[in-house]
C-alpha cells in the first residue's frame, strides 16, 4: 500500500481526490486533510497567509498518523504567490515538519509537463489576472514558456468549487492557442477529475490539471508510477508499474 498525504485548503473540489483514489485502480490511498483557509480570496496578500508555514504544519500530524509515505500542499495559489525560491523554502519547512518528502501543485505541474515532454504551455486561470500572471512567472522560473495566460477573474475558492463540465471545457478552450504543447488549468479548488478525458479530447493536446498533477507528484515522491488512462496523458508515460 502506497498512501499519499494531501493538504488541502478548506472546502470546494476535495472530492476530485477519491474519484482520483477510484480510478488509480491499485494499493494506493489519499488521504486529504483540510487546512484552515483563512480569508477565501485570490489575493496575494491572503495567499500568502493560507500557504504559512503554521497552517501547513498544523495539518501534517494526522497525516503521519494515517501512515502517509509523502505529503502535497494541494494549492497552488498558495504556493506559487510565494515565487521560485520562496515555495521551494515552503515544501522544505512542510518536509521538516511532516518528516515526509513534501512538494507542492506548483512544482508538481513543472515536474508533470517536463514527464509528458512539454515545453510550452498555455494557462487557463480562474484567478485575477495578477495572480495568473504569477503563476507564468513561476512556470518560466521552472523553464516553461508560456504561450498565453486566460484568466477568468475569479476571488474566491468557493464559487470555483460550483464549476461544472460546461464551464471547465469553456477555460480550457480558451485558454488553449496552437503554439501549446499542453493547456494547464492551476486551481485545486476547479472540479477536474472527472472531465481528464473529455478535455483532451476537445483539445487534442494533453491537458494538465492541478488536483491530478498534485496526486501524481504525491506518487512520484513515494517512487510509484501509475497506469491510469481516465487521468490523461500524464498517467499513460512508460515504464508503468501496476499492482
Amino acid at each position: 500500500m502506497t498512501a499519499l498525504g494531501i493538504l488541502y485548503p478548506g472546502h470546494s473540489a476535495e472530492d476530485d481526490y477519491p474519484r482520483i483514489e477510484q480510478l488509480l485502480g491499485s494499493d494506493i490511498r489519499v488521504d486529504v486533510v483540510h487546512t484552515d483557509i483563512g480569508e477565501d480570496a485570490h489575493r496575494v496578500d491572503a495567499l500568502l497567509e493560507m500557504g504559512s508555514a503554521q497552517r501547513l504544519a498544523a495539518g501534517v500530524d494526522d497525516l503521519r498518523l494515517a501512515g502517509a509515505d509523502a505529503v502535497v500542499w494541494a494549492c497552488t495559489s498558495g504556493s506559487f504567490v510565494y515565487g521560485w525560491k520562496g515555495a521551494h523554502q515552503q515544501i522544505r519547512d512542510l518536509a521538516q515538519a511532516a518528516g515526509l518528502p513534501a512538494s507542492s501543485t506548483s512544482f508538481a505541474f513543472v515536474h508533470a509537463a517536463r514527464e509528458i515532454g512539454v515545453r510550452r504551455v498555455a494557462v487557463g486561470a480562474t484567478y485575477p489576472d495578477d495572480v495568473a500572471q504569477l503563476f507564468a512567472d513561476f512556470l518560466r522560473a521552472g523553464g516553461l514558456e508560456v504561450t498565453g495566460v486566460r484568466p477568468s477573474g475569479i476571488i474566491t475558492a468557493a464559487e470555483v468549487g460550483t464549476w461544472g463540465e460546461e464551464e471547465v471545457l469553456t477555460l480550457a478552450r480558451a485558454a488553449d492557442d496552437s503554439g501549446a504543447e499542453a493547456v494547464l488549468l492551476p486551481d485545486t479548488a476547479l472540479h477536474t477529475a472527472a472531465h481528464l478525458s473529455l478535455l483532451e479530447k476537445a483539445l487534442s493536446k494533453p491537458v494538465l490539471t492541478a488536483n491530478q498533477v498534485t496526486v501524481w507528484e504525491g506518487l512520484r515522491l513515494a517512487d510509484r508510477r501509475v497506469n491510469a488512462p481516465g487521468l490523461g496523458t500524464l498517467f499513460v508515460r512508460e515504464p508503468i508499474v501496476q499492482a
